[in-house]
């Protein structure tokens, strides 16, 4: 059974950096991609970024570019997302996912999901 686990979400002043961690098990992924999502209070669940197991390549929404990398060290089947220069509009429950089988930007294509954390971020 996959599991997914995220660690390292918490409290930080705008300007501040916080790196998330996803810790896949169960399961050595070679193909798809991991990929992060948030969900604002109220709002639905959005596309943050994401990265190809095969390749590397990354894939980040607009709003994140030049602030957040994602990468990853596969023989720890874990996945980072390093956020620095966080704006309070960054506050949200974070939450890594993935997808054995391609990259995408959707929700609904992955399969695989973790619990969450919370990244609040303070003005």
């Amino acid at each position: 059974q996959v599991q997914l686990v995220e660690s390292g979400g918490g409290l930080m002043q705008a300007g501040g950096s916080l790196r998330l961690s996803c810790a896949a098990s169960g399961r050595t992924f070679s193909s798809g991609a991991m990929g992060w999502f948030r969900q604002a209070p109220g709002k639905e669940r959005d596309f943050v970024a994401a990265i190809s197991w095969s390749n590397g390549r990354t894939y980040y929404t607009d709003s994140v570019k030049g602030r957040f990398t994602i990468y990853r060290a596969n023989a720890k089947n874990t996945v980072y997302l390093q956020m620095n220069s966080l704006k309070p509009e960054d506050t949200a429950v974070y939450y890594c996912a993935a997808d054995p089988s391609k990259v995408s930007f959707v929700g609904m294509d992955y399969d695989y999901w973790g619990q969450g954390t919370q990244v609040t971020v303070s003005s």
